[in-house]
């Protein structure tokens, strides 16, 4: 009776009905068409670099391939290959790669068929239209890979190459513009050919992996970890494993670092938030100033790392969220040189064991009681005294050191003195770290701040 009262005005039945439809749907073409329903799929999530990735990965679950971008193959949007389990990279998803100039290809492409080799895509792609910074996308992407030139070879050339397709379209031009020329002696007259150089140095694998994930927003050739696969394997649980009824348990993960920022708190220490990866999802460690003094060699970009630390989902009020963070005790880096000495011991980490169910947010519980004295709290607490109870900048830098050391401890704000103290449960928890405890002693003194 509750449930029907409750759809006839917050979530009536004819939005059931829709929903429900398209629920269907959807689960029929991923059944039925599973190729094609991907590709539009991480069509619409293109700007989505996040789930863009989930879905790749959901990809090969599948058995589907996605294959980077290619000029005879790649439409603007993501594209089923015919005939074929496979999906082909949209060329507009790749960064500096306007719509414009994927038509200008796509529609010489269907005019007058599949290019030949990089000259005859120079020959007929006007490099007026896809320009410059285009063309060194579409070889850092790897769109160009089927012609048999190197990615390196191609980058070395480059300048030569536009040079030579800037006077072959001019002369295009002038040869239309005759009204007396000949247009087959004209194409006879062009007749261009071009000598590539060998690079210097050629692109390692490591460049080319990293321009793959700057132009395309992930790894999708290979992937960094492809050479740490038995040592990661047992040395560091799987991301994906990972959900919120872990919250407060320790683990060990592995992965490549993408991104690091790092901050100096109010008391002047540096701690950093770094961006990981596996190749099953991605999360971001927390490392407090303690940590990040000691193993401040660790966080380099792009270094593969195994990280020690607490599972944490709580956001800065306390409430349990959906983002994994890790905040981090241990860390070291891990060469490939160590992987492919490392001897199989065919042990597997096992995921911690799961506590509750996720709690319910803030917005789901009923409104508190009124404030009063608190005396009953069996688990060990943090309680921080504020004498003089209208002293909202002391509140606001309990709120802000507490954001610094997200954890499982009770924080008891106590306001005022003497007889008339009252002690009030806050919304959010905290670490119990040493530099926890230094910070609010600086900022409330000694003795305003108790563990009980």
């Amino acid at each position: 009776k509750q449930l029907e009262d409750f759809a006839a005005y917050c979530f009536n039945k004819s939005h059931a009905a829709c929903y429900g439809l398209i629920a269907y749907w959807t689960a029929y073409l991923k059944a039925h068409y599973p190729d094609a329903f991907m590709a539009a799929l991480m069509t619409s999530d293109a700007d989505d670099i996040d789930r863009l990735a989930i879905e790749i990965t959901e990809c090969r679950h599948m058995g589907i391939d996605v294959l980077l971008p290619s000029v005879n193959e790649s439409y603007v949007e993501f594209a089923v290959v015919p005939n074929k389990s496979k999906i082909r990279f949209g060329m507009s998803a790749i960064k500096n790669v306007g719509v414009g100039a994927v038509e200008e290809i796509v529609n010489e492409r269907d005019e007058n068929g599949k290019f030949a080799s990089v000259m005859d895509f120079l020959e007929r792609v006007d490099t007026r239209k896809v320009n410059r910074k285009t063309w060194e996308s579409l070889i850092k992407a790897g769109a160009f890979e089927e012609f048999g030139q190197s990615r390196g070879d191609l980058l070395f050339n480059l300048d030569g190459l536009l040079a030579l397709g800037s006077k072959i379209h001019k002369e295009k031009e002038t040869n239309q513009a005759d009204l007396f020329g000949g247009m087959d002696n004209a194409a006879e007259s062009i007749a261009p050919t071009f000598n590539f150089d060998t690079a210097p140095e050629q692109m390692s694998e490591h460049d080319m992996l990293l321009n793959e994930r700057e132009l395309l927003g992930l790894y999708l050739s290979k992937h960094p970890l492809d050479g740490y696969g038995a040592y990661l394997e047992e040395h560091a649980l799987p991301l994906e494993q990972i959900n919120d009824t872990m919250d407060g348990k320790t683990v060990t993960i592995g992965g490549v670092v993408t991104s690091i920022r790092s901050i100096t708190t109010k008391n002047g220490a540096r701690m950093a938030f770094v961006k990981i990866e596996d190749k099953s999802a991605e999360c971001e460690l927390i490392v407090f100033p303690g940590v990040y003094e000691k193993l401040n060699a660790v966080w380099q970009q792009d270094q593969v790392i195994i990280a020690k630390g607490k599972i944490n989902y709580k956001d800065r009020d306390g409430n349990m969220g959906q983002e994994l963070k890790i905040l981090v005790d241990q860390a070291n880096q891990v060469t490939e040189a160590d992987a492919k000495a490392y001897q199989p011991k065919g042990k597997k980490p096992k995921p911690p064991k799961g506590t509750t169910p996720s709690k319910p947010s803030k917005a789901d519980l009923p409104p508190p009681p009124p404030p009063k004295v608190i005396d009953d709290y069996k688990e060990q607490s943090l309680y921080v005294q504020i004498k003089d109870p209208s002293d909202a900048e002391k509140l606001k830098e309990l709120k802000e050191i507490a954001g610094e050391h997200p954890g499982d401890t009770v924080v008891i704000l106590v306001l005022g003195e003497g007889d008339t103290k009252t002690a009030l449960k806050m919304p959010f928890r905290v670490s119990l770290v040493d530099q926890l405890s230094e910070r609010l002693k600086q900022a409330f003194s000694e003795e305003c701040v108790h563990i009980k």
